[in-house]
This record gives structure tokens, sequence and C-alpha cells, in this order.
């Protein structure tokens, strides 16, 4: 698959600067002490401005042009970025400078139901990105280029025609020198169909050897390689064992090696651990894995085998382990420590010895042992906290101590049966799961709107209520009273 971005720079003027969109835009650079259009996009064309054309014409053409100066190796940068991106259609993706993208696709199509849905795929997303793009797919690289600018956009050539529709597009399809052009057209030469079964000698002698070669390479007597793209490499170190590893000893050893080297690297890149998956490929083709999470970012190998340490027992190595994988999925900036002049034990969220003691108790009772929450600017109680794993991360608001709250809120109000003795007023007894509770103190209401923006629904009126054993709870009942129907009443929440 070939894809050519015709307007590359422009396309990415205008996703940066919406208001250009459907205006003539161009980037100009100097060139020999003129001002030179480089790029133009479609509005710009349509007005008869070309690249190659000086500013001074193109804006006596167009007094309302806008013009860019150009960025060096934005080219590069932008179709690097771009092939990334396309590496989820294709693990093969090559950059063809300065406008085009070369995509391996063998055996990928059929993961969207076949060439057509994943042409009509990928250029649909690129499109809703906001780049114009013309997409062809056919055997050859040659056949794929020439078809994406002279064949149509969305051509996709069947298996063994790549040769046919080669011969029906004009010369430049072959991806050849404007001198040879030049010379192909003094003879008349308009398609390729017209000089192609003329003698290569004859063709050698009057248009050189790049002739022959790219009509080899076209129609694929040449193979043509490419240079794919090579993205980041994960988080990932290996172990391969010369002799199976069948115990528990040889385990831990082998997680101690993993763990120094990917640490190190880590640490050389200012990044620490934040959660990893160890894989065991045993040589009888089964894998087992674990894996291990930290409440901050940590380069501490100490702490994190500790951590391994307690899932050693049920990695079951049966008749030996030949390959160790340990890969970090998620790391974090980890900014460098200060060194103090005198420690300090505070015993906060900044200490790491919380951290790592934390990480410990919850590699013990599973990770959903331990919880943390923060406020969030909501009047809604059930919005009001969030659940956070990071100890780093900060509060975007304070807690709210103006009006009680209860130690434990339930993630969603349970309804009651109440006895209350006058509609506006706080219940006398209340029934929850089979058990009655005498109310002996009443606290409230509280209103609390719903948050329109976000959903309709009811109010609610809050009571904190004590009963006779001296437990708390905050009730609430649902919408304002009314005489013509009954108020339903929930309980939302436990005091200590």
């Amino acid at each position: 698959m070939y894809i050519w971005i015709p307007h590359l720079l422009t396309d990415w003027l205008e996703v940066r600067k919406p208001e250009l969109r459907g205006r003539p835009v161009i980037i100009r650079c100097r060139q020999h002490g003129r001002v030179i259009i480089s790029a133009a996009n479609t509005a710009a064309k349509k007005q008869g401005i070309f690249c190659g054309m000086t500013e001074a014409d193109a804006k006596a053409i167009v007094p309302g042009l806008q013009a860019f100066d150009e960025i060096p190796g934005k080219e590069a940068q932008l179709l690097n970025a771009i092939g990334e991106w396309c590496i989820r259609f294709t693990p093969t993706v090559a950059v063809d400078m300065p406008d085009g993208l070369i995509l391996d696709m063998s055996g990928c199509a059929h993961l969207w139901g076949g060439e057509e849905a994943y042409l009509k795929d990928l250029h649909t997303r690129l499109h809703n990105r906001g780049y114009d793009t013309c997409i062809a797919i056919a055997d050859t690289i040659g056949v794929a280029w020439a078809m994406a600018r002279f064949g149509g956009n969305g051509s996709i050539i069947a298996p063994q025609q790549h040769t046919a529709a080669l011969l029906q597009l004009p010369p430049q399809a072959l991806r050849l020198e404007e001198a040879v052009l030049e010379r192909l057209r003094k003879v008349g030469f308009r398609r390729i169909a017209q000089f192609a079964g003329i003698k290569r000698a004859a063709l050698r002698r009057r248009f050189g050897d790049i002739l022959l070669q790219r009509m080899d390479e076209a129609t694929g007597v040449i193979l043509e390689t490419i240079n794919p793209l090579q993205p980041i490499a994960a988080y990932e170190e290996r172990l391969a064992c010369l002799e199976p590893i069948r115990t528990a000893t040889g385990i831990s050893i082998a997680i101690q090696k993993l763990l120094y080297q990917l640490c190190t690297r880590l640490h050389n890149e200012g990044k620490g651990l934040r959660y990893a998956v160890l894989r065991c490929y045993r040589v009888d083709h089964q894998i087992i894995s674990t894996e291990i999470g930290t409440h901050r970012s940590s380069v501490n190998t100490d702490h994190l085998f500790k951590l391994f340490e307690l899932k050693i027992p049920l990695l079951a190595p049966g008749l030996g382990i030949e390959l160790f994988i340990l890969e970090a999925t998620i790391v974090e900036d980890m900014p460098p420590a200060q060194e103090a002049l005198w420690r300090i034990t505070t015993g906060n969220m900044e200490s790491a010895e919380v951290a790592e003691l934390i990480d410990r108790i919850t590699g013990k009772i599973s990770g959903a042992g331990i919880s943390r929450y923060l406020p969030q600017e909501h009047y809604w109680p059930e919005r009001a906290i969030k659940a956070t794993r990071s100890l780093q991360e900060k509060p975007g608001t304070e807690w709210r101590c103006d009006r009680p709250r209860p130690t434990q809120l339930l993630a969603n109000p349970e309804p009651i049966q109440v006895t209350v003795p006058v509609p506006d007023y706080p219940p006398m007894l209340f029934i929850y799961k089979s058990q009655l509770h005498n109310i002996k103190k009443a606290d409230g209401p509280e209103r609390i709107e719903r948050e329109w923006w976000l959903e309709d629904g009811e109010l609610r009126d809050y009571y904190t209520v004590e009963d006779e054993h001296g437990q708390r709870y905050w009730l609430f009942r649902s919408g304002a009273y009314s005489g013509n129907r009954t108020s339903e009443w929930f309980i939302h929440g436990f005091f200590a």
C-alpha cells in the first residue's frame, strides 16, 4: 500500500489553525535570493498558484494569500509521526520522502475484512485527522506509488495485474528524473505502453539505465526493499537460560538480574516503574506470568524484588523455564530526589518508605485491599471523590469540611422503609436489610440539587441520624415533598 499526502505541510497547518481551512495557503522558502513557493494547498492551486512560483507573483494573483515560512525537516518529522501511527495497521511502515508512506500489508487486510475495508478505514482515519490522502494497493511498490498519483484514489490492483495497470499510465508514473521525462516527451511517448515493448538495448542507449531499472522495479523483476520505521523500544528485558530453570532459587536469580537491567535503564532515562509483567516460557511451550504494581514510580530493585518474591510460589516451572521476559508496561517520569542534610521521618505520602510499605501490603492482600481517594469539584456525593492508585497525584481541590460526610459512602444508595411524623421532618425509624433502627437524634435537612448540566433528576434532602445503639447513618429523601405522591427514602453512608 502506498499513501500519498499531496498537501502534507499545508494540511498540518490547517490542523493547527482551523481558521485557514478553505482559504488559499502557501509555504515559502528562499532560493538564490528569491522567495519561492515550496508548498500550496488545494484552494491556492485552484486559483493558479503552483510550487516554484515566486511569492510576489502569487500574491499578485491572490491578494489575500496566507503565507508561512518553511520549517526545515518538517516533512520528515510529520511523515515519521504519521508512519508510527500507521503501525497499528501493519508492523512494516516506511517513509518515502517528501510526501509518502509505504506499507507492507501482507497478511493484515483480512483483519479488516478485506483490502477494500482496510484501505477505507485507513483513509477515513487520516481524513478525520485533517490529512488529504491518495491511497493505492498493488503487488509492487512502484505500481502502488504510480496508482496513488496517477490511477485515482482508492485503486486496488488485483494480484498479477500490476503490469497491465502500469502500461496505461504516463511515464511520470515510473519515478523518473525530469531530464529523462523531457526526452520521452520529445520522442512523443505519452504512455508507458508505447515504449514498454521496445528492445532494452535501444532504451538504454537513448534514456539510460534508470528507465530500465524503474520499469523492472515496478513490474517486480527487481525486488525493491524498504527501510521500515523502528518504533520506540518497549521497556523490556529478556534472559535466555542455557539449562531449563525449575527451582525457586533459579527463578529468584533470574528476576533479580532482569530487574537490575530494567531499573538501570529506567534510572538513566529519568523514569520509574509503576507496573511490570514477568512472562516465563516453559520448555513444554506453556507461558506462565505474574505482575506487580507500585503506588509511585520506583527503580529500587530490592523493593521490586520483594514484590515479585511474593509471587514466586505461584509460578509453576513444570519441566523447566527456558526464557524470562520482564516488561515495564507502565512507567512514569521520576523527578530526582533531593538529599537532605538530616533525616526527618514525615510519614506522609511523599515518603518512599510509606509507598513501599503500601506496595508490600497490597502484594499480600491483593490490589483491592488498599484504596486512596481524592476530592473532586462536584456537589453530587457519588462524584465528589475519585479513586487513584498513584501516591504522587495531587488533589485538584480541597476536601469539603463544612458539612458532615460519612466515613463509608455507598457506591449506590440503597432504598429503606421509614416512618415520618410530618412529611418534611426527619424519620422516626427506618428499616434497612430487615433490621429496625429507632432514631434518637437527627440533624438536617441538607438539600443537594442534582447537577443539571450533567443529568436530569430529583434533588435530595439529606439527614444525619443516630439510632438507639449510637450508630450514625446518612439518609436522604429523593425529591421535594409533594402531597400527591409518596417520597422515596435511601441510605447513602455510615459514620464512624
